[in-house]
């Protein structure tokens, strides 16, 4: 994750400050600063000021599906450990407060010697997050009909089975995460002309033993076995 430093907040223990840079995710180590983060609603608010830059508490809620005086709460709760931060540069006046992010891209437990309150709360927010996109997918799902047919045509979902090494899996993760880090385009002036806003998600885990129906009794057997 990368988050600006230009001093107008202090360090948040788990949520370093380095520079904002996209490409350097910043490692999450704090379980407290996860919780704060495993909300939907707060993770649509920080995805809209990542992508859209400045918004007032109104602004995110009508995002976040929430009221105004709710989503006050969720950003203050979020600004608590670093992931926001009030905007004075963007105010208008002194009635309307922006937020702006300051977490860009994140890591969250992905070594092995992390602490297992850590990987528990990465667990969290990693549901959040899915149902983040579950709901993002139904959106899509109503609105899809409207959509142009060359738009139609690309989207969808991948689905594939690879027999890799560990450092092999390493490997593809990394190229993929290159491949589409070259279309991420944040900034406005950065997108060519008919360029439109996609959700990507690629994810891969070692296939598991299977314990359902005929399956359970040949692992358990397998178990018995010294297999």
């Amino acid at each position: 994750m990368s988050a600006e430093n230009d001093g107008a907040s202090a360090s948040v223990p788990g949520v370093p400050d380095v520079p904002d840079v996209p490409d350097v995710p910043v490692e999450i180590s704090d379980p407290l600063a996860l919780r704060a983060l495993a909300h939907p609603a707060r993770i649509a608010i920080l995805e809209h000021l990542v992508l859209e830059g400045p918004a007032t508490a109104t602004q995110c809620a009508e995002i976040a599906g929430l009221s105004p005086t709710a989503c006050s709460y969720h950003l203050r709760a979020l600004a608590k450990y670093g992931f926001v931060e009030e905007d004075a540069r963007a105010a208008i006046d002194g009635r309307h407060r922006p937020w702006r992010a300051k977490v860009v891209a994140m890591t969250i437990g992905e070594k092995a010697d992390t602490p297992p309150a850590v990987k528990a709360a990465g667990l969290a927010v990693r549901d959040s997050l899915l149902q983040r996109v579950a709901e993002l997918r139904g959106l899509h799902d109503e609105q899809e009909p409207a959509l142009p047919l060359e738009w139609r045509k690309v989207s969808g979902i991948n689905h594939d089975i690879m027999h890799v090494t560990a450092d092999e899996l390493a490997e593809i993760r990394q190229k993929v995460y290159e491949l589409t880090a070259g279309y991420r385009r944040l900034a406005p002036e950065e997108r060519p002309p008919g360029a439109r806003r996609v959700h990507a998600m690629f994810e891969v885990f070692p296939w598991p033993r299977e314990t359902r129906g005929s399956a359970a009794g040949e692992v358990a057997q397998e178990d018995q076995l010294g297999g």
